[in-house]
């Protein structure tokens, strides 16, 4: 299984506009973060997590030619703004199964309403075929890429976490619910949401991060959804053995 990070940036990304902060003016490549969202490979099939509103910069960067499917996290423009995006790879491949829980396909159908009751002619349209998700139901992509939905809480939204055979990836969240906990034990890797040093009210930041982190004891965890607050290189001193900073382009092998 290969993951490969797109996009590890918070909903502003990095860097941030008018910002002249020691991270936003850094040369260091791993401190510039589009807008989250992952590549998984495996089993013959190519999936992505979220498309978000960098999709097509992403996109063209990675060489990407193909998607078997789309995995939606929740609605937040960060990570649903790319939709229009996956147009070239139908225009290639037809129409591209796109799941995500009831309440992210309600947002869905109200901000692509142009998509779902189409009112014009002319132009190309996304073509999605939908498939509504639900925590703790699993399904599978192919015979060896099983899924399952895990609930997350943002603040007060609730965000669908994935679990795919031995890697998660829990974006967005400030709360993992006990029964999702029990679901993220005996991970080989974990991708999670971490935002600042301090404190967030609808997001985990460095403490309650690593907090998870202990009580879950995945073998490698990264971090993603990164806001400026946080310099790659100055900042990794913080993080304890087994745990890094993801940034966009990086590759891990499952």
């Amino acid at each position: 299984m290969k993951f490969t990070l797109l996009g590890t940036g918070t909903s502003t990304g990095v860097p941030s506009i008018g910002c002249d902060c020691e991270t936003c003016t850094s040369d260091d490549p791993r401190d510039k973060r589009l807008r989250v969202s992952v590549l998984v490979e495996h089993d013959g099939q190519t999936v992505l997590i979220d498309t978000s509103s960098d999709f097509r910069q992403q996109a063209l960067r990675q060489g990407l030619r193909h998607l078997d499917a789309v995995l939606i996290t929740h609605c937040h423009a960060d990570h649903i703004f790319g939709l229009d995006d996956i147009r070239p790879l139908n225009f290639r491949h037809g129409a591209l199964g796109v799941y995500a829980n009831e309440r992210a396909w309600r947002d869905i159908r109200h901000i692509f309403q142009y998509i779902f009751e189409p009112t014009h002619y002319g132009g190309g349209l996304p073509q999605v075929v939908a498939h509504t998700v639900v925590a703790s139901a699993p399904f599978d992509l192919s015979p060896d890429f099983h899924v399952t939905p895990l609930e997350v809480i943002h603040g007060r939204l609730p965000v669908v976490a994935y679990r795919i055979n031995d890697f998660a990836y829990a974006t967005d969240l400030s709360k993992i619910p006990p029964e999702t906990l029990e679901q993220l034990r005996g991970l080989d890797v974990l991708v999670l949401d971490c935002l600042r040093v301090k404190p967030h009210p609808t997001h985990l930041y460095l403490e309650t991060a690593l907090a998870y982190v202990e009580e879950l004891r995945p073998r490698r965890t990264f971090l993603t959804h990164i806001a400026h607050d946080f310099k790659h290189e100055r900042d990794s001193a913080l993080l304890p053995a087994g745990v890094q900073f993801g940034y966009d382009g990086m590759v891990i092998e499952g």
